[in-house]
């Protein structure tokens, strides 16, 4: 997609606030895109932002990290080494549900006769408020106002705070708190949430046909409910429960109900006019892969107990006191410019939702905001989101890197399934698993592992907690070094290089190719990090490296074959053109001319058949242009540049992990004011639904991005070989850009402007930073101020395009002339016509 130059949404709907996304006007036939927008979560938990009364919604979302079903991928082709194991994250029961009548008469939003509506995510507090004021069918007005959150410092509760309060009449209130099983149970409105996803968009979550969830326990004691359930084939085990606390000095009675699917307690209140009536509901959830749902339960009702002995105004200034050390490490602030900052701080916010909970478990495509891609963990997290974390979050970095440590048995039995050494980390999972059946864009992106051992290092040298490495997370170095010797081979053909085959980078629009760009580079860096540290483990603490070599058997001449094959790394370079090709063969396919290509057959892949795709030159995202950015210091800065103009023209942007680094290479390389265009692109894709597919819940990994496009991009950071450098590109625009970056233990606030950035310890004692090449310490006591010159280059403002490249050379030196393929508006095949 193009970059966009402008703030998309509709202010009118979402008035500018730089603490709160707020909907001003409720619009029903946009709240798939609504309940991901405004739900809550911490990580473990993720409560859709659906309305408490149960009507009108999406997709009426609850979702639990790692909480998954499997069922055995059918092949039409079997062939040896297939994923076998399908995975999809389960809609959990639904506790949030309150349902209210009036005199009898239902609140349904979408029917209502709503007199006033504001609905408010409050990024400060931490929670998502709503006011209604309702006018029934008799004319009476009601006002609800309800309060949710999904705790931060008790990663099992969540907190619904509701009231109702007749404004000017008297009337019969009833309330009807429900947990019900919406996975297997439908009702009028679920079939609706069902029909809602096309099956073949792979985006999209799978659906299940059977029942999921077997009854397993229930019980109603007093104002409390608990409901237990096993999923049918994968065994896991959840329960989960809720009690009450009415508040009231009207007159009021309670009778509660349970079955298998559903537990309820109802309250019917003779309402006052100008009394309240506030219901309180706590909520817990519990998972696991092996412990009876009856277990769990004791576990809930622990919970449970624990709630009961804070008031929910406490429950609340717990979650704000969580969210204000959140914010002192994390913000990210642009001065002046309350429109931008408000969507960086609604992305931000996204972060801590996703991440911050995780507690052992891995960090989903769409955190727990929805059910896209599944609930599956992709390379994406290492790439986009443990930078994040790695500086601002560093316990919740350690974690997700623990979480790929457990799983490093199953990445050695994926390995010695596909014939190699090492191990083989899944490019989609939940339960260590590889879950993609398409195994060209799946599999075949070996670079995951690469990936990981980038984070791994990253967050080692940021944190400084070389105690987690030498004692168990270097066994990961270990292995995925073992992989990449044992994929590549020894070609000499004058010079005597290493050479990788057969392999898919991140561009999911080019498969199953020879000396992929990114992943020679990626597997080169990874083979260094596993020379390095085994070197160093070795020097510095003989005995932990022998348990190392117990645990992985390492024989001590593998790390010399290692550092060989990084050494002879063929990273291809076409000398004639000036760039590096994506792959061996790239550059020899024809050009796919994406300025003739119709928005209507966007993106690409649900379009157009993978073999018309990969014959072409053309990009479903950054791929060498991520390696630029990853792998910087390996490049020049005229390298950079070229291949940047060249890959931007045939990026589609088709995947939302694009926009990001291209703004990053952009800023870098002097397209000043477009890395600010793919910046606006990736900070409001969810926001403004750029892609379509909001409503499948957030794009994680490109609220990632856009801290790294701030911090990284316009902030100019890098960190490469743990150096920490700066070289700032500051929008012309903007006055300037704060931010935060936890170094090894201390907190330091970055402050850039147009002519001096400035470097505060905020805890800590001192961290070395580079500006411009020149060496800085910047000590507790005092602060730096480094006066900039000019901040780079600033080159054309408009975006590099095919016509741009059409004369493009061959390896031998002589124009192509030969067709350029383009889009016909009235045919939906590609048809090459003359250049």
């Amino acid at each position: 997609m193009n970059p966009i130059t402008a703030d998309p949404l509709d202010r009118t709907r979402y008035p500018i606030d730089e603490w709160a996304l707020e909907e001003a006007e409720y619009a029903p036939d946009e709240q798939g895109v609504a309940e991901t927008l405004f739900a809550v979560g911490n990580g473990y938990l993720g409560l859709r932002g659906n309305f408490d009364e149960g009507r009108g919604g999406f997709s009426y979302g609850t979702y639990v990290n790692g909480f998954h079903e499997t069922w055995p991928i059918r092949h039409a082709e079997e062939a040896f080494g297939f994923a076998k194991v399908g995975q999809t994250i389960v809609n959990a029961p639904d506790a949030k549900v309150i349902r209210l009548y009036v005199d009898d008469e239902p609140l349904v939003l979408a029917e209502a006769d709503i007199l006033r509506y504001t609905r408010r995510l409050e990024f400060r507090d931490g929670y998502l408020l709503r006011e209604t004021e309702w006018s029934t069918p008799s004319g009476k007005r009601v006002l609800i106002r309800s309060r949710r959150l999904v705790s931060f410092a008790d990663r099992h509760l969540a907190v619904v705070d509701y009231e109702v309060t007749m404004l000017d009449h008297d009337a019969s209130v009833l309330l009807s708190s429900q947990i019900l099983n919406r996975q297997d149970v439908p009702d009028e409105y679920h079939a609706m949430m069902q029909t809602a996803a096309p099956m073949f968009d792979p985006r999209k979550a799978e659906q299940f046909t059977n029942r999921v969830l077997q009854p397993r326990f229930r019980r109603n004691t007093g104002e409390r409910s608990l409901l237990g359930y096993q999923t049918s084939s994968s065994g896991m085990t959840i329960c989960v429960g809720a009690e009450h606390r009415l508040e009231t000095d009207n007159t009021w009675d309670h009778t509660a109900q349970i079955d298998d699917d559903l537990a309820k307690h109802v309250y019917r209140i003779t309402a006052k006019a100008g009394q309240p009536i506030r219901l309180v509901k706590t909520i817990t959830y519990h998972t696991s892969r092996g412990v009876p749902a009856r277990e769990l339960a004791d576990r809930c009702d622990r919970t449970l107990d624990r709630a009961a002995e804070t008031s929910v105004d406490d429950m609340f200034a717990h979650q704000r006191t969580w969210m204000d050390d959140f914010w002192a490490r994390s913000d990210v602030e642009i001065p002046h410019e309350p429109g931008l900052q408000q969507a960086v701080r609604w992305n931000l916010f996204q972060l801590a939702q996703a991440t911050a909970r995780t507690d052992g478990h891995g960090i989903a495509a769409k955190g727990v905001s929805g059910s896209g891609y599944g609930g599956h963990y992709f390379w994406d997290t290492e790439v986009y989101v443990l930078p994040f974390l790695s500086y601002t979050a560093p316990i919740v970095a350690r974690n997700a890197m623990r979480f790929r440590y457990n799983m490093l048995d199953a990445a050695r039995d994926r390995a010695r399934e596909l014939n190699q050494r090492g191990a083989l980390f899944p490019w989609r999972t939940i339960n260590g698993q590889e879950s993609s059946a398409y195994y060209a864009a799946g599999t075949a992106q070996y670079h995951i592992d690469a990936d990981i051992a980038h984070a791994l290092m990253q967050y080692v040298r940021a944190s400084g907690d070389r105690e987690f490495l030498k004692r168990g997370a270097i066994d990961i170095l270990v292995e995925t070094a073992r992989l990449w010797e044992d994929l590549g081979f020894w070609r000499r053909n004058g010079d005597r290089k290493f050479h990788i085959d057969g392999v898919t980078g991140p561009d999911e629009y080019t498969t199953v190719v020879d000396d992929n760009m990114y992943t020679n580079v990626m597997a080169r860096a990874n083979l260094w990090f596993a020379v390095n540290a085994c070197r160093e483990l070795r020097a510095d603490d003989p005995v932990e490296f022998s348990r190392m070599v117990r645990r992985t058997g390492l024989d001590e001449s593998e790390i010399a074959g290692w550092a060989a094959a990084a050494e002879a790394m063929e990273i291809p370079f076409d000398p004639h053109r000036g760039i590096h090709p994506q792959d061996a063969q790239f550059l020899d396919k024809e050009l796919w001319d994406l300025e003739k290509t119709p928005e209507s057959k966007r993106p690409l892949l649900l379009h157009y058949h993978p073999l018309v795709i990969y014959r072409f030159q053309v990009l479903k995202q950054a791929d060498v242009v991520l390696a630029l950015f990853l792998q910087g210091h390996e490049f020049t800065p005229a390298e950079k540049r070229r291949d940047f103009e060249y890959y931007d023209a045939l990026t589609t942007g088709d995947s939302t992990l694009s926009a990001v680094v291209q703004s990053i290479i952009a800023a870098e390389v002097g397209y000043h004011e477009l890395a600010e265009q793919y910046f606006l692109t990736s900070l409001f894709v969810d926001l403004a639904d750029l892609h379509g597919n909001t409503s499948d819940g957030v794009h994680v990994a490109s609220t990632g991005g856009v801290w790294g496009a701030l911090v990284n991009g316009f902030g100019g950071m890098r960190d490469h070989g743990g150096r920490l450098t700066f070289n700032p590109r500051l929008p012309k625009t903007w006055p300037g850009l704060t931010f935060r970056l936890t170094v090894q233990g201390n907190r330091m606030r970055v402050e850039l402007e147009p002519d001096r950035m400035t470097f505060t310890i905020e805890h800590g004692t001192e961290v070395t930073v580079w500006v411009h090449n020149e060496e800085f310490l910047v000590s507790a006591d005092h602060p730096l101020v480094v006066e900039l010159g000019h901040q780079g280059p600033r080159l054309e403002a408009h975006a590099p395009t095919t016509s741009d490249i059409q004369g493009t050379l061959r390896a031998d030196g002589s124009v192509i002339t030969a067709s350029i393929p383009t889009i016909s508006l009235e045919r939906d095949e590609v048809e090459a016509q003359p250049s």
